[in-house]
């Protein structure tokens, strides 16, 4: 069974959390869009996707082992038995596009809550694209 993961942040080739949940296990990774907003969250370091209508870049990351949740959900601080307000994110299937604009189908993702967001200082990023650079260029206290 083939699990498909859009990722939009720490979790993309590249960045701080690819190399010890993802390396050596992805199959296939392809660029992608989904559509929600996208929040960079400046006292953690990291983003925050909501739905909505904007684009958000990121990329499918296919897996083989349907395994990689229990990694991936605690690293998202996701608990499939805990409401969903009491969640950092929750994990949940939206359709995803090839970047010109062809459907790739339902994958999974982990979504926030606009109230989660707003708790923790979510700054819009209209471009929709997140990468460390914006972490780094963040004023923290």
């Amino acid at each position: 069974m083939l699990v498909k993961i859009f990722v939009y942040g720490t979790l993309k080739p590249g960045e701080c959390n690819y190399s010890r949940y993802c390396e050596g296990k992805v199959i296939k990774a392809e660029e992608a869009i989904a559509y929600g907003q996208l929040f960079h969250l400046c006292e953690l370091g990291y983003p925050g996707m909501t739905l909505g209508e904007g684009k958000v870049r990121g990329v499918v990351l296919s897996f083989t082992d349907p395994h990689i949740f229990q990694s991936i959900d605690v690293l998202e601080g996701y608990a499939p038995n805990r409401p969903a307000e009491e969640n950092e994110y929750n994990r949940q299937q939206i359709e995803v596009y090839t970047v010109t604009g062809t459907l790739m189908g339902l994958v999974w993702t982990y979504i926030m809550t606009p109230q989660r967001v707003d708790l923790r200082g979510g700054v819009f990023l209209p471009e929709g694209i997140w990468h460390q650079e914006v972490a780094d260029k963040c004023d923290r206290p």
